[in-house]
């Protein structure tokens, strides 16, 4: 078994296409009006066509799930995030976690929580970079040693 897809229900699809297309670059694979399929297997419906498929009312979340997606260059995301011409809604505008990684979060404009961070690799790298030792860096991320050695 293999999990395909992850489907939002929205309240405006075109709204939420834009947004995922515009800051996350990702691609419509199948737009069927009401449901929308795009690249990295996110799938967008209406509120009302999923009220309708489980003939019961959408019960709001209670920011209990995220949607993560990794980008290495966290500042410049930010900078596009700022540039945008919507309005961001931050819980977190950038923050480093304890293992080193920069981590933004914001919500999409049906307050689905998306987190996106650097890649645990380039973590290590940056950290190397900086002049910290394999061990330190091993240390800080809890990546496996030998994880660390082959990066240098």
């Amino acid at each position: 078994m293999k999990l395909k897809n992850v489907l939002l229900v929205v309240n405006d699809i075109e709204k939420s296409k834009n947004f995922y297309k515009d800051l996350f670059g990702l691609l419509i694979v199948a737009d069927f009006g009401e449901n929308v399929i795009l690249t990295e297997g996110l799938v967008l419906q209406e509120r009302k066509l999923w009220e309708t498929s489980i003939n019961k009312p959408v019960v709001a979340g209670g920011n209990n799930a995220e949607l993560y997606f990794e980008e290495n260059h966290v500042d410049k995301f930010l900078e596009k995030l700022e540039k945008c011409g919507q309005t961001i809604d931050y819980l977190s505008k950038c923050s480093e976690r304890d293992r080193g990684q920069r981590i933004i979060r914001i919500y999409d404009p049906d307050k689905h929580i998306i987190e996106v961070g650097e890649s645990m690799d380039y973590v290590a790298r940056r950290l190397l970079k900086a002049g910290m030792s394999v061990e330190q860096v091993a240390k800080k991320t809890l990546l496996p040693l030998s994880q660390i050695e082959m990066l240098v």
